[in-house]
């Protein structure tokens, strides 16, 4: 065989060397181009972000954090789960007077359509606990433990804290910051009536009662970032943020 053909043999057998090494390089794209697009699925799948009607209509999203399922929204329903009416208190007799007899009631912080439309509702502890159902079906009041799964999931009281708040300290600057979980300093309403808290901290009822009188509570304090657990009186006014069963 001519030196020529030789040299035309063996740029044959590279150029087939060099095919075969493209093929392979480009089927390792695709695979690893379809291992990503899976594993973005499977992240997305993971967060479990979805939509929840309450019994009033209203619509709330969702997200899996850890194990748990949450709402992102304050709860703001105005009937129970049977379709019985929850009273409004708009002056502070009112609402002293519900908290008084252990009947349920709930308000808008200050009264405003504005602020109960964004945060929710406030509701005392006889709305929360009343037997006809408060939640929409299949959800729940998270207890003081779902509570402390959920902050020691986020990295504990102060790193949780980080992660919930909002971009500033005030009604101004109480905003949403993206599409994460967040909890709104939306204040509390005190026995008495008294509305007090809006834009520097964020009340949430658990269902876990210390005793006939008072129950376990989380409180997101913006001024100092941290979730704190504290026992607040049945007749105040606190929001509700729902747990799936």
């Amino acid at each position: 065989m001519s030196l020529k053909a030789k040299r035309s043999d063996k740029t044959r057998q590279l150029d087939n060397y060099n095919n075969h090494e493209s093929k392979i390089m480009e089927r390792t794209k695709i695979l690893t181009w379809c291992f990503l697009l899976v594993s973005l699925l499977l992240l997305l799948l993971s967060s479990c972000t979805g939509v929840v009607k309450d019994h009033d209509g209203n619509l709330y999203k969702t997200t899996k954090i850890g194990k748990q399922k949450w709402m992102f929204e304050n709860l703001t329903v105005s009937h129970f789960r049977n379709g019985d009416t929850i009273p409004e208190a708009r002056s502070d007799n009112e609402w002293e007077k519900y908290g008084n007899e252990g009947k349920p009631a709930w308000c808008r912080q200050e009264n405003n359509p504005g602020k109960g439309k964004k945060y929710g509702k406030l509701y005392n502890w006889y709305a929360v606990s009343d037997p006809r159902g408060l939640t929409p079906e299949g959800w729940h009041v998270p207890s003081d433990a779902d509570w402390l799964q959920l902050t020691t999931y986020m990295g504990g009281p102060v790193f949780a804290a980080l992660k919930m708040r909002t971009s500033g300290l005030t009604g101004e600057g109480n905003k949403e910051t993206g599409n994460d979980f967040k909890l709104l300093a939306g204040g509390t309403r005190n026995n008495k009536g008294e509305f007090y808290g809006f834009g520097s901290y964020g009340y949430w009822w658990s269902s876990t009662e210390l005793n006939s009188s008072m129950v376990w509570v989380r409180i997101l304090d913006y001024l100092h970032c941290y979730v704190n657990s504290s026992s607040f009186s049945k007749q105040y006014g606190l929001s509700v943020r729902c747990i799936k069963d």
